[in-house]
Parts: C-alpha cells; structure tokens; sequence
C-alpha cells in the first residue's frame, strides 16, 4: 500500500506561494499523488526469483540413481 506524505517547506517573503491553498488544492495533490503512486511500473514480485528448494534437490537424486 502507498503511503503519502505531505511536507511543509518554510516560506520566504521573496516569492509568491507555489500552490493556492485549500481543501480543492489539497484532494487534487491527493488524487495525483494516488494515480502517480496507484500506476507504478514497478512490480517488485515479478523481478523475485528463487532457485529449487532441498526437497527439489532430494526427488532428483533419488531419482537420478534409482
């Protein structure tokens, strides 16, 4: 499950905010962050791969010399 974070950066007087604060503001980051995160190429369960176990390696010797 995706986890989202919001993190709060301090503001300078120089320049003018980055985003328009509010409710609206705050469930569109939520909804981009959640197709962002929902549609991630990554599938780490596809790239996890084991080799046969000691049982494996037990039925193939056994029958190897049987």
């Amino acid at each position: 499950m995706a986890t989202i974070t919001t993190i709060t950066l301090p503001s300078s007087t120089s320049s003018p905010p980055a985003r328009e604060p509010g409710v609206l503001r705050e469930i569109a980051d939520f909804f981009r962050d959640f197709i962002i995160n929902a549609f991630d190429p990554y599938r780490p369960e596809l790239h996890y791969m084991r080799g046969p176990g000691p049982a494996c390696h037990e039925k193939r010797s056994g029958k190897a010399q049987g």
